[in-house]
């Protein structure tokens, strides 16, 4: 790879010192010639996404992987994750009693749309990659049916959110308040959702 590569790379992502000293370590106890450490990123631009880290041997490289000269070991890049994984720190703090390895990738998710993009633009990031995480704890999620040019939101639930007798709640303390907190331009938000039909709610709605 050339060296201008690597040194490009450098800069896009920090592996701590403590972070290579656990490497080094773990690698040295294998025992294998050439033993790296790859890291990729899985469903990238996606709520879902998340970084990998997985030992690899010279023989199981892709060939599009970008490398990190870092202390005792080369840290490999998957080529098509570099873009999602700029910026990224990697880890090995102490935590109480203790370590763990941490991994951080701020652009993994994708990123925010600026203010110039549309309502609906806007409106669907902030559900996808903040709304719908929280819904799915407890089993639900929600999706944009409309937005309006005067700023009013309709949304359908789904999962969980069907048909339970909590979702006035969820909808005007919680995702109301975090639309239009969070975009500006937003007046409302309702519920489009016919909530007769729902066969899994969190908590039905004869209950609530």
């Amino acid at each position: 790879m050339p060296a201008a590569e690597r040194h490009r790379i450098r800069g896009m992502i920090n592996i701590s010192d403590t972070a290579q000293q656990h490497f080094r370590k773990l690698i040295e106890r294998e025992a294998i010639a050439g033993l790296g450490v790859r890291l990729s990123a899985l469903n990238p631009g996606k709520t879902n996404a998340d970084a990998r880290l997985e030992f690899v041997e010279p023989r199981d490289l892709d060939g599009n992987e970008w490398a990190v000269d870092c202390d005792g070991f080369t840290l490999y890049v998957d080529g098509d994750s570099v873009p999602w994984l700029d910026g990224a720190d990697i880890d090995f703090a102490q935590q109480g009693a203790n370590s763990q390895l941490q991994i951080r990738a701020p652009k993994i998710k994708g990123q925010a749309p600026a203010e110039s993009a549309s309502l609906v633009e806007r409106v669907r990031w902030v559900v996808e990659n903040e709304i719908n995480p929280q819904l799915a704890q407890h089993k639900g999620m929600v999706s944009v049916q409309e937005v309006t040019a005067a700023g009013e939101v309709f949304l359908r639930f789904g999962g969980g959110c069907h048909g339970c007798g909590l979702v006035d709640v969820t909808l005007k303390q919680g995702i109301e308040k975090t639309l239009i907190a969070r975009v500006p331009g937003i007046s409302t938000v309702r519920d489009a959702t016919d909530h007769s039909n729902g066969d899994a709610p969190y908590m039905p709605r004869d209950a609530a």
